[in-house]
């Protein structure tokens, strides 16, 4: 008994490490993508170009996600997972050390959008690990540590890059983000176990998913729920100083805090998911809204606004953890695959509700910037609950 019980133990402790590692990589490689955003103005002065080129470092990165997002998990859905994570850790972390030493924005260009189309193949193999080291009923308490590494990298990249080319140069940011993969890529060489396909599906198996309407529903979904947070966030700063009246220096501390609040949301998330899978879906577009009606009605000032920002990140937390539940449960049978599509959906629906922000800032100034947040959050909401009322009649499994 007490044997059968040291073996569990050990288990469940080797359990926990393969979901640091694999946290601490999700968040690596997020830290790359994110951190640039930080250096964005060293850049363009180092290199001589303006920075709207050196915005292309950011853009160009999110497009090459988009565009494999869908593709390259599919493609190498086939491969030792573990063989993968580490020529892709290798990679982003080969890349950041050519960085370092980038004497041409160009060449700096090349390194930076080369590991983005393979981005989101470590992310999606994370979820689909992560996912597959949990009892039965408890995926998405497993899959939240992971999106707590993808919102300590959102949190973290850009105050510490932006830290370090200020107080020593922009190498020392390329430099760290060189270290944070190469950590992780040794210890997932010594510490996670090979991983294996078990059932080696067919790319022709895994591409069939997106004959089941409710796989295109979901993404649909996702693409608005992701947008309805987006799409107002992308503009907080903005809307934090013209619209509330935030001086500079706290603006950076609630946007800090906000980022906080989302691995506190991917947490609390992991458990409604667990618990009260359709009921959570079914009410973030409802709580979303509630937040911009808020803010709508005249509740912008600080401190109100404060209070505000946790809640809003809290929800922005468990909306990422949504966005992944909602499309791998409409394709289990390809979890790889499904995740490939969540990470588009994801990226596409923070383009479409910026843009749709956008407009209402153009048309109508940045306090109404939430019109785009609640127009996102009411097509998400239809969708949704169109979705829920069809899942009996198509026997598709989500609680």
């Amino acid at each position: 008994m007490e044997e059968k019980e040291g073996e569990e133990m050990e288990q469940n402790i080797n359990k926990s490490v393969m979901l640091l590692i694999l946290a601490t990589g999700v968040f690596g490689i997020l830290n790359t993508e994110m951190g640039f955003i930080g250096i964005l103005p060293y850049i363009a002065e180092y290199y001589q170009v303006s920075v709207v080129q050196a915005g292309w470092l950011i853009s160009l990165f999110a497009l090459g996600v988009a565009v494999a997002g869908p593709t390259m998990p599919l493609l190498l859905s086939r491969f030792n997972r573990k063989h993968v994570m580490v020529f892709i850790l290798g990679l982003f972390t080969l890349c950041n050390v050519i960085a370092v030493f980038a004497e041409s924005f160009y060449v700096l260009l090349a390194v930076r959008v080369l590991p983005a189309f393979f981005h989101p193949v470590y992310c999606a193999m994370a979820f689909t690990v992560a996912a597959g080291l949990a009892r039965t009923g408890e995926e998405p308490k497993m899959v939240a540590k992971i999106n707590m590494g993808v919102a300590a990298g959102m949190v973290a990249g850009v105050p510490i890059s932006n830290f370090l080319a200020e107080q020593f140069s922009l190498a020392a940011s390329m430099a760290f983000f060189a270290a944070a993969t190469m950590l992780v890529m040794l210890a997932t060489l010594w510490f996670i176990p090979s991983l294996p396909v078990k059932e080696r599906l067919s790319y022709g198996k895994q591409l069939s998913v997106l004959k089941k309407p409710m796989v295109w529903a979901s993404i649909v979904a996702v693409i608005f729920l992701n947008g309805s947070i987006f799409g107002v966030f992308n503009y907080l700063a903005e809307y934090l100083g013209v619209v509330s009246g935030v001086a500079p220096a706290l603006t950076s501390i609630l946007l800090f805090v906000y980022g906080l609040c989302n691995i506190f949301g991917s947490m609390l998330a992991g458990n409604l998911l667990t618990v009260r899978p359709l009921a959570t879906v079914k009410a973030f577009p409802f709580a979303a809204t509630f937040i911009y009606l808020a803010l709508l009605s005249g509740g912008s000032a600080w401190p109100f606004m404060g209070i505000v920002v946790v809640f809003w990140g809290i929800l922005a937390g468990i909306n990422g953890n949504i966005n992944q539940y909602w499309i791998s449960h409409a394709a289990p049978e390809a979890p790889d695959f499904a995740n490939g599509l969540f990470l588009t959906a994801a990226n596409l629906g923070c383009v479409l509700g910026t843009t749709i922000s956008g407009k209402f800032i153009e048309t109508l100034g940045m306090e109404f910037v939430v019109l785009g947040g609640l127009l996102c959050c009411a097509l998400s909401a239809v969708v949704i609950f169109i979705q829920c009322s069809g899942m009996k009649r198509q026997s598709v499994e989500y609680a």
